[in-house]
């Protein structure tokens, strides 16, 4: 991993935990790693409430004024008007989130996300001033196909080519490969250092290696304290998008040492 790319872990709680359980999740993670001597400035934390949640769990950063950052897990592509149930990009950005994952493939799955609308949410997080968290990654299907990394590198493009120099530098990318999300399947280190090093080619060729050099490119998909060393050490893994082990405090505090401290080794 290039010196300048800081490691990102972040949590994906989906649908889980109210307002309070939320502030309690916060506190409490907050207080492992401030235990640990966590080092914020050697790998960034982020945790993406639902919408609900969203206020309480800004109200508990600003107060404790704690390091761990937060942002969406989804965003509309309007900014006003009469849109039911839609939340902007400027409502989230006015609640201090930092982050907004676009594309994930719950998102594009269950709702559904086509390319032109995912394009669409990443003008408007950028627009606001936030980073979108770009999900991308291959089906079994497309995996047996033999074209995983060809899906993956292909959905980044869809949504990179119309982008400046400057936006494209402010992605984060999240390869998750489809068939390993909540499944307890795993792709190997190899697997996620070779889907990773084919996006950041990509990005070379489109927008030079400066602006590919400094895009943080994560890993998801049943991430644990068990894999998380051995994915994190690979030199293009910048860090994790997690789900299911986000929901368990000492988990993540433990995936975020872990990464902390393969990270500052490798330096």
């Amino acid at each position: 991993m290039a010196r300048a790319r800081i490691p990102l872990v972040a949590g994906n709680w989906k649908m889980n935990f109210d307002h309070l359980e939320a502030t309690y999740f916060v506190q409490k993670l907050a207080w492992l790693l401030r235990d640990a001597h966590f080092d914020f400035k050697r790998c960034e934390v982020t945790l993406m409430p639902s919408f609900t949640s969203l206020r309480s769990v800004q109200v508990l950063v600003q107060a404790d004024k704690l390091k761990i950052t937060y942002g969406a897990q989804s965003v509309s592509v309007t900014n006003q008007g009469a849109f039911t149930g839609d939340v902007s990009a400027d409502m989230l950005a006015r609640l201090g989130c930092s982050y907004v994952i676009v594309g994930h493939s719950e998102r594009r799955k269950y709702h559904p996300e086509d390319d032109a609308n995912i394009v669409d949410q990443v003008r408007a997080v950028l627009t606001a001033g936030m980073q979108p968290i770009l999900c991308v990654g291959e089906s079994m299907q497309e995996r047996r196909k033999g074209i995983a990394l060809d899906y993956a590198v292909g959905q980044v493009h869809d949504v990179t080519r119309d982008l400046s120099d400057e936006e494209a530098s402010r992605l984060v990318i999240a390869y998750e490969p489809v068939w390993a999300i909540g499944t307890g399947l795993v792709a190997t280190p190899q697997n996620a250092q070779d889907a990773a090093l084919a996006i950041r080619n990509d990005l070379t060729e489109s927008f030079g290696s400066d602006v590919a050099q400094s895009v943080r490119i994560l890993y998801g998909g049943s991430v644990s304290s068990r894999n998380a060393v051995e994915l994190i050490s690979e030199p293009d893994v910048d860090g994790f998008l997690i789900g299911g082990a986000s929901l368990d405090p000492e988990e993540l505090a433990k995936i975020c040492r872990l990464t902390e401290k393969t990270t500052s080794v490798r330096r």
